[in-house]
Formats: C-alpha cells, sequence, structure tokens
C-alpha cells in the first residue's frame, strides 16, 4: 500500500545513519526505499561515515551527504530536512544516539533534523546486549517513546565478535515494512500494548499422508508475522507459534515455537495461552487430516489408489473460547481468521457473520481468498466483525495495516473493559 501525498509526490524520507557496526545494512533499507518510490536524503553522522562512506549513500539515493549544519547554509538544511520530511528512520540507532536524541542535543545535522521533524519518527536500535539492557538506555527509551517516538524492538542474534543476545538490528525487510506502515498511518504507533501477554498462530499446517506427502494450504504466513510484528512494537510480550511458511524472517522480539500438524498446534496453543490477555487464531488449519499415515512412502502402481480416508482436526479457536467459557483460560480478546469465498447464494461477509456466531470469539477478521487474494500475496483486505455487532471493513493495503487496524480494535476492547460503569 504507497501512501498518497499532495501533488502525488514521492514520499519524502530522511534515513539518519549512525556510527554502528549495522551501518552497512542501511544501505539495503535505502535501496528497497529508493525502489518503491520513496525520495530519501541520508542524513548520516560523523562516526557512521566510518563504516559507510558518502559516495556510497550518494550513488544509491541520488541525494547529497552531508553530517554537519554548516554545510549548504543558504538552505538552511538543519531546519527544513525535519520540516519537510514524511518520516524520519534512524538505521542503525546507537546507544549515544537514542540519548542524545532523548535529550535534545543536537550538535550536527541529524540529532538538528529530530528536533525539527514533526512528522513520525522510527528509531531502530543496534547494539550490544549490556548496552540494550543498560537502565540508561532504557531510561532513553522510554523517554523517546513518551514523546511518540517509534522504538522497534532491536532482534536477538549475533552481535559483534562472538557475541550473541538481543541487540541485532532487525531484518531490512522488517525496517521497510514498519516505515511503510508509518507513512501511510501519518502518525506514531502507540505503546498501547505493554505489558500485554499476545499469542498468535500463523502459517499452514500440513498433514502427512506419507513421509512425502501431505494435505496442506496456501497460507504463507505473512499475515500472522504482520500481527505479532506489529503487536511486539507496540510493547506487547509475543509468543508466535508458526506453522509452515513461505520462509519468513521471525519477527525482532518475539518467541516463536514451531507446530506442523493442527493436533501439535492444538497443544501449544493451549498450552502458551495460559495467562495471555490476547490470543489471536490467524493461522490456516487443516480442516482434515488423513486416518491413516504410513511410515513408509505409498508406491505408485498400476491399479487405482485406495480411497483417502480423512478424520477431522480439532476446532482450535472454538476450543479457546470453550476453554475461556470453563473459566480456564484468562484471555480478555479471543480473535479469529475467516479465508471465505462466496456462493450463489451467501456473500464472503456472510459467510464470516455465520462463523463469528458459530465460533464465539470477541473479534474476527474475515477475508475474501482466491487467486492473486489473501494467501500468497503481500496485501490484504476484509472485514473486521465484533461480537457487539460492530462491523469495519478494512481496505486493502499491506498486511502490517491490517494488523495495525486489528490491534487499534483490540486496544480499545482493552480501553472499554476498563472504564468503570456510570449509575
Amino acid at each position: 500500500m504507497k501512501p498518497e501525498f499532495p501533488g502525488g509526490r514521492p514520499p519524502r524520507v530522511v534515513l539518519g545513519v549512525s556510527g554502528g557496526i549495522a551501518a552497512y545494512k542501511a544501505c539495503d533499507v535505502l535501496r528497497r526505499l529508493t525502489e518503491s518510490g520513496h525520495e530519501v536524503r541520508v542524513v548520516p553522522t560523523e562516526s557512521a561515515l566510518r563504516f559507510v562512506g558518502s559516495a556510497t549513500f550518494e550513488a544509491l539515493s541520488g541525494q547529497p551527504v552531508a553530517t554537519g549544519v554548516f554545510t549548504d547554509v543558504e538552505d538552511v538544511p538543519h531546519v527544513r530536512l525535519g520540516q519537510e520530511a514524511d518520516l524520519v528512520v534512524v538505521v542503525p540507532a546507537t546507544a549515544d544516539l537514542l540519548g542524545r536524541a532523548a535529550h535534545g542535543l543536537a550538535d550536527d545535522l541529524l540529532t538538528s533534523t529530530l528536533l525539527t521533524a514533526r512528522c513520525p519518527v522510527l528509531m531502530v536500535p543496534a547494539m550490544h546486549t549490556e548496552m540494550w539492557e543498560h537502565a540508561a538506555t532504557q531510561h532513553n527509551i522510554a523517554l523517546l517513546r513518551d514523546r511518540g517516538v517509534v522504538v522497534a524492538e532491536p532482534a536477538s542474534g549475533r552481535l559483534t565478535g562472538a557475541d550473541t543476545g538481543k541487540g541485532r538490528l532487525p531484518d531490512p525487510e522488517e525496517i521497510v515494512d514498519l516505515a511503510r506502515l508509518l507513512l501511510v498511518k501519518r502518525t506514531a504507533l502507540p505503546h498501547d500494548l505493554e505489558g500485554r501477554r499476545v499469542v498468535i498462530s500463523a502459517g499452514g499446517t500440513r498433514e502427512p499422508m506419507d513421509p512425502v506427502r501431505y494435505l496442506g494450504n496456501r497460507s504463507s504466513g505473512r499475515q500472522g508475522y504482520a500481527l505479532a510484528r506489529v503487536a511486539a512494537h507496540r510493547g506487547a510480550h509475543v509468543t508466535l507459534v508458526s506453522a509452515h511458511t513461505a520462509d519468513l524472517v521471525e519477527p525482532s522480539g518475539v518467541r516463536v515455537v514451531h507446530a506442523g500438524t493442527a493436533e501439535r498446534m492444538r497443544s501449544l496453543m493451549l498450552a502458551e495461552s495460559e495467562g495471555a490477555d490476547v490470543v489471536v487464531m490467524a493461522a490456516a488449519v487443516a480442516d482434515f487430516r488423513p486416518v491413516d499415515r504410513p511410515d513408509h512412502k505409498v508406491k505408485k502402481t498400476d491399479r487405482d489408489p485406495d480411497p483417502l480416508q480423512l478424520t477431522r482436526n480439532p476446532d482450535i479457536l472454538a476450543e479457546l473460547v470453550e476453554t475461556r467459557e470453563a473459566g480456564r483460560l484468562d484471555a480478555e480478546v479471543i480473535v479469529g481468521f475467516a479465508a471465505e469465498t462466496g456462493d450463489p447464494d451467501t456473500t464472503v461477509l456472510e459467510h464470516g457473520r455465520t462463523k463469528l456466531t458459530r465460533k464465539r470469539c470477541d473479534l474476527l477478521v474475515v477475508n475474501a481468498v482466491g487467486d492473486g487474494a489473501a494467501f500468497e500475496v503481500e496485501d490484504n483486505a476484509g472485514w473486521l466483525l465484533g461480537a457487539d455487532g460492530v462491523e469495519h471493513p478494512i481496505p486493502h493495503g499491506s498486511k502490517s495495516h491490517l494488523a495495525s487496524a486489528l490491534w487499534d480494535a483490540v486496544s480499545g476492547q482493552f480501553a472499554r473493559n476498563e472504564t468503570p460503569s456510570v449509575g
């Protein structure tokens, strides 16, 4: 989903780069943004240029690069860049840069731009685990978030040298996806899920017919991963129960566990949902599985194969609702997904309404599926149905945009539940 700006001009992005080893990954972020039609001005710090030279940034962006406020003074760049930007992204944001930004220092072009920007600002940290966890860094991050700055969750993995831990720069694809979401929303992501425990399922299950073949579906897992990614950026503690996906990068700041079959997903979802505030069933769970699962490959012969005998898989969403109704699950909000096609007698939306009544979940996202719709594509659309009868269309856009709309609804439900009744 590409945002529309006055006069049809391209979105203006300032890409700040601070002095960390992950600065080289800013080149991939820059390339992805420019190739998708964004006008990008790179503003590095002096330290960043010790990792990546200005010639690289200028060649990839087609724009001049400067670090100080005394270059092209007649254009007043330390004020103009922030004023004209639709988004400022800092990749990587070092502990030093976060501290200077949190305390309003403006001793170079990047920090001056951050002070003048009135658009969404996205900081993407990268540093060693000890630096990330230090009380000073966490205090600076809290200050920035209180002011509406989006400070992304870092990934876990290999750091500089032999160290591993939390503090790795998220994948460039994830950074660009979040940047595009902020450009569409034109406002910061709220940190309204702070302290909430969220469990999400994603991907498609595969039901073995033998060691080689399986029954499956076309789910890529992108929507569930987008839900997990956006929830983490809004402050939630997220567990993602992932079935088979299209080789997706695990979202930063998200705990991922894997489930291949419907039965395995059922057991994991019931276990992981204990103590959760929100449970989202976004996975495409196979409705049926073969009765027999031979431990050898079934050979093709000249005779017709025996009919495939199927049995029903558990209805995980329905069981989660029933478990809550029995008092064994505390989730305040349970969300289901319905991938539907219309037929001569019933529309997709009507099928969704029927499913919401049958499943008794709090919210249901209804998607129309088919060739080029919902499955195996980057974008999505649909309707958000509530148990209270409220229905909201979700316009066509990125799967992160749909995720953001869903978390807006969940956050609104939390707020209504916490509002004391009058009278």
